[in-house]
Parts: structure tokens; C-alpha cells; sequence
């Protein structure tokens, strides 16, 4: 009896159902939060590749948080709110500090400059997301997503510790037009493909799965490469395609090129 009341109380449609399910999805952004929360603390110890991990992992969890909310039907403003809070913990402070104490701060006043512009675009990023959420086009978003800005720095990491192990002189340098580029992409206009347009129908679900398949062997038998290539790729992705259709519009602009008339003599 105790169990048969508790399914009904839980029912389709009951109250209980309807927190239920939009308590997932908040789950799901706390497990976020908590990763942020522990990156930033293994960069206090100096512990820099669990930070990255932790960031990775992160992203994960922020993956899931978007899609069981629109699974369950369950998206709401709180939870838009408490998932760019936990976005700027994870993604915008964790990778900011990261950035900092494994490369900038030797730099002194300039590094903590543009660390702190790498986190306030992020927060920028983050702010203009929600302010034009309704009238966004799902196909594209509008500037680099910061998850993909912190992958890219997660990675790096991790590539630079097990592949290149870039020198004391050369790192501060590359790590800060890294972060200068990353922080740009996050507030431009430029627009990022968010693949929510993929239709798996007929034939296409083959082409797909097999392509994951591919993607899944290669990030697991070289995840300290496949990783950064990836996300760098896609952060190279946006500026690449906007170039490229910069210059098709000017090539369709040019008039056609005038026929040389050649005279004739009889």
C-alpha cells in the first residue's frame, strides 16, 4: 500500500513529479559547481593537471544539466541563473586562476590584467547569453561559449604537460596571447556552430555514429592531444568560417572582368 501511494504521489503530472524533475537538471549544475569549486582549490595547491580535470569534467556535467532540462521539459529562470552562476565558477574563475598561477604570475601587474580579462569577457559572455536567450538562433551561438573557452585552457594544460613542455620564457608569452584571443572570441560577434541542428534521419544516424565512433577511439588512445586539437579546433572553427564567407561575399561583389576586344584586320 505504502508503495502504490508513493508511485501516485510521484505520478505524471503531480507536484512531486514536477520537482522531481526539475530537481535533475539542478543536480546536474551542482556537480558543476562542486568541479569549479575544486579546480580552484587544486590551483591554491598547485596541483594543476586536477584542475584542468576538474574543469573537463565540469563541462560534462554542464552538458548534462542542459540536456535533462530540456529532456524533462523542466528548464526554468532559476535554473538559468544558478547555471551561469555555476558557468562563471567553473569556467570563468577556475580557468582565470589556472591561467594565472601556471603561467602568469610571473608577469606581475600585466598577467593579473589579463587574467582578470579573460574572467570579466566570461562573465560578459555569460550576461549577453541570457540577456538575448529567447531570440538567440539555435543553430549558432553568437561569440565562443565560455565552456569552450575553459576547454581550451584545460586542454592546453594538459597538452603542455604531457606532449610539449614549453620553457619558463617562452610559456608567458604564448599563455597571454592565448588568453588575449580566447577572451576576444568570447565577446565577438562572430558566430559558432552549436550543432543543435543535427538531424539524426535515414542514413545520416550511420554517418554520424560512425564519425563518434572515430572521435571516441581517437580521444581515448591520445586524449592529451585529441582533446586540445578539438577544442582548439572549434574555437579556430568560428573565425575560420567567417573568413570564409568575408570573402566569398567580396568575390561575388567584384564585376566580372572586361573581354579584351581584339580588332581584326581583313
Amino acid at each position: 500500500m505504502k508503495n502504490t501511494g508513493l508511485r501516485q504521489s510521484f505520478a505524471k503530472g503531480t507536484k512531486r513529479h514536477k520537482a522531481a524533475m526539475h530537481l535533475i537538471p539542478n543536480l546536474f549544475t551542482t556537480g558543476n559547481l562542486f568541479c569549479g569549486i575544486f579546480a580552484v582549490l587544486s590551483v591554491f595547491n598547485a596541483d594543476y593537471m586536477a584542475a584542468a580535470i576538474a574543469i573537463l569534467v565540469a563541462m560534462i556535467f554542464d552538458v548534462l544539466d542542459g540536456k535533462s532540462a530540456r529532456m524533462t521539459n523542466s528548464t526554468s529562470h532559476f535554473g538559468l541563473e544558478y547555471d551561469s552562476l555555476s558557468d562563471l565558477v567553473s569556467f570563468g574563475v577556475a580557468p582565470g586562476l589556472l591561467l594565472y598561477s601556471w603561467a602568469l604570475s610571473g608577469q606581475g601587474t600585466f598577467g593579473i590584467a589579463v587574467m582578470f580579462a579573460y574572467v570579466a569577457m566570461g562573465a560578459v559572455r555569460l550576461a549577453r547569453f541570457n540577456a538575448t536567450a529567447t531570440m538567440a538562433d539555435g543553430k549558432y551561438f553568437t561569440g565562443l561559449a565560455i565552456p569552450a573557452a575553459a576547454g581550451v585552457v584545460a586542454s592546453m594544460v594538459i597538452f603542455d604537460h604531457y606532449i610539449v613542455r614549453v620553457g619558463a620564457e617562452v610559456k608567458p608569452v604564448a599563455v597571454l596571447i592565448v588568453t588575449l584571443i580566447l577572451s576576444f572570441l568570447m565577446v565577438s560577434t562572430i558566430k559558432y556552430r552549436s550543432f543543435k541542428d543535427l538531424k539524426f534521419r535515414g542514413r545520416q544516424h550511420i554517418t554520424y555514429l560512425v564519425w563518434g565512433i572515430l572521435a571516441l577511439v581517437l580521444v581515448a588512445a591520445w586524449p592529451q592531444v585529441m582533446l586540445f586539437v578539438m577544442f582548439a579546433g572549434y574555437a579556430l572553427l568560428g573565425p575560420v568560417e567567417r573568413m570564409f564567407v568575408v570573402l566569398t561575399k567580396f568575390a561575388g561583389k567584384q564585376p566580372p572582368p572586361k573581354r579584351e576586344v581584339v580588332e581584326q584586320k581583313w
